[in-house]
């Protein structure tokens, strides 16, 4: 059977994705709220973020993620976070770039650029293949049907400007919801979506 490809993504509730991490994650666009995710991270967050760090098997990244994660994971093989840098250090790491990133992170490849085909082999050699972050990479795997699985963890925060999975000129499409939303103490809603491969409907209420 086939592997799934996961896009897992932080939002606020008005959708932006941008540099949830860090104040210098990403200042594009003048961006100055990064790190908006810290002040209302809580433990069922963290414990859902390790279930699938303990599943998947392969990342898959755009180039500005990898860049972050090469410059700060492999220095975390030992103390609180090594639970989470020996995995990503020691799985194969996928990077979709235009350019020629440095790829001296142990175990990273450089994807080809016909997108379908890559998926495709990506599938057929892992069983679960995680997008991490890598929101211009993630839109576009969207916009492609290139997908099995969406993972949201909407914050209750509201930002106005910043990056977002679904822009004003994206593509129509619709999902279902693949599990019961879960809520944690702070508020974040946990929510897994898949494509259903079909247009968004329309109707008439008055009917």
């Amino acid at each position: 059977m086939p592997g799934r490809i996961e896009i897992d993504l932080f939002s606020t509730l008005d959708g932006v994705m941008q540099a949830p991490g860090g104040p210098e994650e990403d200042t594009s666009g003048g961006f100055t709220f990064g790190g908006w995710q810290a002040p209302v991270m809580d433990e069922a967050v963290g414990a859902e973020v390790m279930q699938g760090i303990g599943r998947m098997d392969a990342l898959l990244l755009g180039r500005r993620t990898y860049d972050i994660f090469a410059g700060y994971w492999p220095h975390q093989l030992e103390g609180p976070e090594s639970a989470i840098g020996e995995p990503f250090n020691a799985m194969p790491k996928y990077v979709a770039s235009r350019g020629a990133p440095d790829l001296s992170w142990n175990n990273s490849h450089l994807l080809g650029s016909e997108l379908a085909a890559e998926i495709a082999g990506l599938r057929e050699r892992h069983n679960e293949i995680h997008v991490i972050g890598s929101i211009d990479f993630a839109r576009t795997l969207v916009a492609q049907g290139l997908f099995d699985r969406l993972d949201l963890w909407v914050y209750p925060i509201v930002l106005g400007a910043g990056k977002r999975l679904f822009p004003a000129e994206g593509e129509p499409a619709s999902l279902e919801l693949l599990e019961p939303a879960v809520s944690t103490e702070k508020g974040v809603l946990i929510l897994h979506y898949g494509p259903t491969g079909l247009r968004p409907a329309t109707g008439d209420m008055t009917a």
